[in-house]
């Protein structure tokens, strides 16, 4: 299988759990107050709207590399628990989007979009966008309790849960400071290649990859700090081979596949690879195409194009592809170093190291 294939296979195995849990939190909420009940149906439909799952799929694949069994019992133990890693994706992709001022996430409204409508219906005296935002800064938050709940109310031993909610605390507070190192960088409008490639393993390579990963692990109750340490120097690697991608793909990607507007990242003047490469090689005619794009909100799809034809002809976008390219094969060579028994779990990793860099999704 290759690894869309075996995404495919586990969405199938948790989109039916995933479901029920909102039923059930549905007809609970639906109790408590009509705002909560209200909450839960967003965050239900945002969390659903999408996603290829890899998060909460690195999570059932470390628990089969560090041994655990898939059994029809653990299966759906396993698959329940993962959910708790879908929910804190969600949680900080809410926030994120608030930040990027995003419009639409995997085809449907961001949250703070959705809650801006809802004032404008409801409310069309208030400032619609503080109300957007701060409804949705309150969504993401009972998306990460719900993440701990799913955590805490597990079918696994209490030490092991102990652990595994830690784990997903290191998960947040390792994220956080790759998002602020984006936002700082953003503002100050200049950054360095190590500097992107720093926020990389702390925003993508961590909360996608390691964080997951190392949960699954802890969930199978294997301690070895070898294999942690391992699939840490893995995860490092095609995080970044990811979010380089994903950052051409911000540029160059189709926006029916992606599920999100194309030159997102040229309006809100994202520090990408790109855009470092085109200002450190450019001549002064294209890094001034490139600072007059940078920020601009009624962006044009001649101006996109624009910027397009300036990355290409500077060899940003090749100098991309390329290093992304040499981290996912770094990557796969450090399966080597991975001592586990399961072959699904490994080719599974090895099939994710080949994928991230020739994505187009």
């Amino acid at each position: 299988m290759n690894a869309k294939e075996y995404l495919e296979n586990y969405k199938k195995d948790l989109e039916p759990l995933l479901r029920g849990y909102f039923e059930n939190k549905k007809r609970n909420f639906k109790k408590i107050d009509p705002l909560a009940d209200e909450a839960m149906r967003a965050i239900e439909k945002f969390t659903m709207s999408g996603g290829k799952r890899i998060r909460p799929a690195m999570v059932y694949y470390g628990f089969l590399l560090g041994g655990g069994e898939a059994d029809k019992k653990n299966k759906k133990n396993i698959l329940q628990a993962s959910m708790a890693m879908e929910l804190i994706h969600s949680f900080l992709l809410i926030h994120d989007d608030i930040i990027d001022r995003d419009k639409k996430r995997h085809g449907v409204d961001t949250m703070h979009e959705y809650y801006k409508k809802v004032a404008e219906k409801f409310f069309p005296k208030t400032d619609k966008e503080h109300f957007g935002n701060s409804m949705a800064i309150i969504a993401g938050d009972l998306a990460a309790s719900m993440a701990n709940e799913i955590l805490f109310e597990s079918n696994f031993s209490s030490d092991v849960i102990l652990k595994a909610l830690r784990q997903l605390q290191k998960v947040v507070y390792t994220t956080i400071p790759g998002e602020m190192l984006d936002v700082v960088m953003e503002a100050r409008g200049k950054s360095t290649e190590s500097e992107i490639l720093k926020m990389h393993e702390g925003k993508t390579a961590f909360y996608t990859f390691e964080g997951p990963l190392h949960l699954g692990i802890i969930l199978a109750s294997n301690n070895s700090e070898k294999l942690l340490r391992n699939i840490s120097d893995y995860s490092m690697a095609v995080g970044k081979a990811f979010q380089i991608r994903d950052d051409i793909l911000g540029v160059f990607g189709d926006e029916k596949k992606l599920g999100k507007p194309i030159g997102s990242d040229i309006i809100e003047s994202k520090q990408t690879l790109l855009v470092i490469k085109v200002l450190e090689n450019g001549n002064e005619e294209q890094k001034e195409i490139i600072r007059g794009l940078l920020g601009k909100k009624d962006l044009s799809s001649k101006e996109l194009e624009s910027f397009r034809k300036v990355v290409i002809e500077t060899g940003a976008l090749k100098y991309s592809e390329d290093l992304a390219r040499k981290f996912s094969k770094d990557s796969f060579e450090m399966l080597e170093n991975i001592d586990s028994q399961n072959f699904e779990a490994k080719d599974f990793l090895g099939k994710i190291a080949e994928y991230t860099a020739v994505r187009n999704c």
